[in-house]
């Protein structure tokens, strides 16, 4: 399989034109289900990924227990108070999810979800009744192992975006990192991107290498804001596949900026975040 590789004018020529009369419904609706009682700045982090995409709408789901954080911390999203047991949601979150689903363009599931049977419920949800793309980062793939036969049986795009931990909760991971990221999106037809270091894109049959990135962004946070980035190019009608290669090459390239401008040991997702649009002209 040839290997492929993005530049800043091929990710350029992907992004969506802004036509004069475009509206904020011209640029995807995207529904973020993240967040936890310990992981508030997850689903913050990623909502501002989608927006600093391009995203027209963004609306972030967040157990109860943490409404008030999230509205604090955030201007742009719409914040969405769901049920939750112990800051996590619950299964009673679910009928509210079907609400919310047919309105959307896409669904990320997964930054800072926390695990347990009420957030596992919403997963199985969302992936037995969305008809749309969906994005699954983080407690999100670590609850697939379970639903194996839903991903298999999808007629919609999935994207997974594990790092290698969560790679091998699904698949064996040896030194190839590109035979082994085929093989899975083969088996559960689905793209993967595989994180760490020239990270791997594919969806079986066509792959790409990320060259761009550096150390300084293996912090916390780095992943939450990339599948935001994900969710948000989705959302605008870009290709699955080629939309989270150039996520991963927008997110990497941020990174170098920051690494640049700040240096790795101090620079954060935050700095990113207010890089992103450098690289969306």
């Amino acid at each position: 399989m040839e290997i492929q590789y993005l530049s800043a004018a091929n990710v350029q020529r992907l992004l969506p034109d802004r036509q004069a009369d475009s509206h904020k419904g011209d640029f995807g609706r995207v529904l973020l289900l993240c967040g936890s009682v310990s992981y508030t700045g997850a689903a913050a982090l990623a909502a501002m990924g989608a927006l600093r995409c391009g995203t027209g709408l963004v609306y972030l789901a967040v157990p109860e227990r943490i409404y008030e954080i999230e509205a604090a911390k955030l201007t742009e999203p719409i914040i969405l108070p769901l049920p939750d047991q112990d800051g996590m949601l619950s299964a009673k979150a679910v009928p509210r999810v079907l609400q919310l689903l047919p309105k959307m363009d896409v669904v990320l599931i997964g930054p800072g979800l926390g695990l347990s049977e009420g957030t596992d419920s919403v997963l199985y949800a969302v992936l037995s009744s969305f008809t749309g793309p969906v994005i699954i980062d983080a407690d999100g793939i670590t609850m697939l192992s379970s639903h194996k036969d839903i991903l298999r049986g999808r007629t919609s795009p999935t994207i997974i975006t594990p790092h290698p931990g969560e790679f091998r909760r699904l698949a064996e991971l040896g030194e190839d990192r590109v035979n082994a990221a085929v093989s899975l999106a083969k088996d559960l037809d689905v793209v993967v991107l595989l994180k760490g270091h020239n990270s791997v894109i594919t969806d079986g049959y066509q792959c790409f290498v990320n060259t761009t990135g550096n150390p300084g962004m293996a912090t916390g946070g780095s992943g939450d804001v990339l599948a935001g980035m994900i969710a948000g190019l989705v959302g605008q009608g870009i290709d699955p596949l080629l939309a989270t290669a150039a996520g991963a090459w927008i997110h990497g390239a941020a990174g170098d900026i920051c690494a640049k401008e700040i240096g790795q040991y101090g620079m954060l997702p935050t700095d990113m975040l207010e890089v992103i649009p450098r690289l969306m002209k």
